[in-house]
């Protein structure tokens, strides 16, 4: 199989990707679309035989919950057994956008998008082609990211096609993504409500809205998750990853020296003090901005992991709560 690549970049092209993934969608397949964090490999959440194709294609644990994704909160009420008051109140807010939500499901979402749990992780993203797509279906679909299990997520068709392309029948591009990182998980089947995975809409944010918010905790398991991203390792490269804090290059130098890891092929992700003794090809900066990192971290994971990196090395980010989701994907990058 190749799969098909459909531009968005005109309305009548939009317009056919639409059919097209619907078409498909409608007969039990899986297909890559394009959303506001990352791309999703999606399928129609209410099918468990169109859902189990998601789980062989990407290699994934079964044990690992998909957040299912929806055009309003009507649909979201129908895939759940109460849209709470405090639900209300967070999808007033940040719907449609980069929060995922976790209630208790309903009866017609299949065991294997929840992992057998008793709960279900609930999205309205904002990337307009994904709308249009659920509104054409006029069904919800299961999405994790399209990659292979535990790999970088992928934020463009390219990254898609890398993985993926002979795997699936349609990868619809739609531009590169503009969050960069997946959803922030907020589980409001607990009080206080309790963020399971962070991403780029953080506590303090989720506060402001509804009082006292649980931070997440880090956990490891093999029993069924009330969420994606709760895995050790996650969202990591072919390369060895390691945070660092360096005060100069042969600071930085020496602690690569130093370490147990393979030094040759070293690639460097800086966004303050910016390393002269590496070849230029191998620094990436990123703006020290939190929004322009998540945009640009994985494309430059994956740019790392295509030019043959051994040993990526990123600078040690702020400890503000505006990059715990980013710092977050790059502990689990890195164990």
């Amino acid at each position: 199989m190749t799969a098909e690549i459909l531009s968005t970049h005109t309305p009548a092209l939009f317009q056919q990707a639409v059919r097209r993934a619907a078409e498909l969608l409608r007969a039990g397949e899986v297909v890559a679309l394009p959303t506001e964090t990352v791309y999703g490999l999606a399928a129609n959440a209410l099918d468990e035989n169109a859902v189990a194709k998601i789980f062989e294609i990407k290699g994934r644990p079964a044990h690992n919950p998909i957040i299912v994704h929806v055009a309003g909160n009507e649909m979201a009420k129908r895939c759940v057994q109460n849209f709470s008051t405090a639900a209300e109140k967070f999808s007033k807010s940040f719907w449609p956008g980069p929060l995922t939500l976790v209630l208790p499901r309903a009866e017609t979402i299949p065991d294997n998008v929840t992992a057998g749990g008793a709960t279900v992780g609930v999205r309205w993203p904002s990337h307009p082609f994904i709308q249009a797509v659920i509104r054409e279906c006029s069904f919800p679909l299961a999405a994790p990211s399209a990659n292979l299990s535990n790999q970088i997520s992928p934020t463009n068709a390219a990254h898609v096609r890398a993985q993926l392309g002979g795997k699936i029948p349609l990868i619809v591009d739609g531009g590169q993504s503009q969050v960069g990182i997946e959803s922030t998980v907020l589980d409001l089947t607990v009080s206080p409500p309790r963020i399971l995975r962070p991403g780029m809409i953080h506590a303090e944010s989720l506060a402001a809205v509804a009082g006292e918010i649980s931070n997440f905790k880090f956990q490891i398991s093999n029993s069924a998750l009330r969420s994606p991203g709760l895995l050790e390792k996650h969202y990591s490269p072919k390369a060895k990853l390691v945070v660092l804090v360096w005060q100069n290059d042969t600071d930085l130098q020496s602690q690569i020296r130093n370490s147990k890891f393979e030094t040759r092929n070293c690639f460097v992700i800086a966004h303050t003090k910016i390393p002269a003794g590496f070849p230029a090809e191998n620094v990436s900066v990123i703006p020290h901005d939190a929004e322009a990192f998540a945009r640009a971290l994985y494309a430059e994971l994956h740019r790392c992991d295509a030019a043959g990196a051994k040993l990526i090395v990123v600078e040690a980010l702020p400890e503000s709560p505006e990059w715990s989701g980013i710092a977050d994907r790059l502990r689990r990058a890195a164990a």
